[in-house]
C-alpha cells in the first residue's frame, strides 16, 4: 500500500497523463453520447433543489437524464478530497525565484499548500472582494459563453466548435488579465 501511495503521489510523465486525460472526453462522447462540462451540474441541482412553483423554466427539465454529470461532479469532489488529505504534500509548492520574487513583492508568501493564506484569509475586505468579483464574472461569463471552461476547452476544442475556441480564448484572456491587473489590486 505505502508503495502505490507513493506512485500516485509523484508526478507521472506526460505520455501517460497526456493520453489519459485526453482520452477521457473522447470516450465519454463516442461510448455514451455524453458532452462533458461542469457547470451544467448547477442547474441540475437547482432542479432538484428548488420547489416546483419557484422553478423558473430554466430548471424544468428531466435532471435524473443526466445524474452521470452529477456523479462525475460528485466524483471529482471526492477525489480532491482525498488527494487534499491522503495525498498532501508537505513541501512549499516548487515555484521558480522569479514567481516567489513576484509574490513576495505582492506580499504573499510562499508556504505548503496550494493557496497562499492571504488569498483565504476570510478577515480581509481584500479576500472578500476577490471572491465576489471572481465568483461574479466565473457565473457571467459562463452563462454567458454558453459553458464553462471544461466544457469548451475540452469537448468543444475537440469537436472543432469555432464558439469554444473564442470562449476559450476568453477565459485565458480573463484569466491573464485577473492575475495581472486585480488580483495585485486585492492583495493590497
Amino acid at each position: 500500500m505505502p508503495e502505490l501511495l507513493r506512485l500516485l503521489q509523484e508526478p507521472w510523465p506526460w505520455y501517460v497523463n497526456g493520453p489519459l486525460i485526453g482520452l477521457t472526453v473522447p470516450l465519454l462522447l463516442l461510448l455514451g453520447n455524453r458532452a462533458f462540462g461542469i457547470s451544467s451540474n448547477l442547474r441540475h441541482a437547482c432542479a432538484i433543489l428548488l420547489p416546483d412553483s419557484l422553478k423558473p423554466s430554466l430548471f424544468r427539465h428531466d435532471w435524473r437524464a443526466q445524474s452521470w454529470n452529477l456523479m462525475f461532479a460528485a466524483g471529482l469532489i471526492l477525489g480532491g478530497l482525498v488527494a487534499a488529505t491522503l495525498m498532501r504534500d508537505p513541501q512549499p509548492a516548487q515555484l521558480s525565484g522569479a514567481a516567489v520574487q513576484s509574490l513576495g513583492a505582492l506580499g504573499v508568501t510562499v508556504q505548503p499548500g496550494l493557496l497562499p493564506a492571504e488569498l483565504t484569509d476570510l478577515s480581509r475586505p481584500g479576500t472578500w472582494g476577490l471572491l465576489i468579483l471572481s465568483g461574479l464574472l466565473v457565473g457571467f461569463g459562463t452563462r454567458y459563453a454558453g459553458g464553462c471552461t471544461s466544457g469548451h476547452a475540452i469537448t468543444g476544442l475537440s469537436t472543432l466548435q469555432l464558439p469554444s475556441l473564442i470562449a476559450t480564448a476568453s477565459f485565458f484572456a480573463g484569466g491573464i488579465l485577473s492575475a495581472n491587473l486585480l488580483l495585485p489590486l486585492f492583495l493590497r
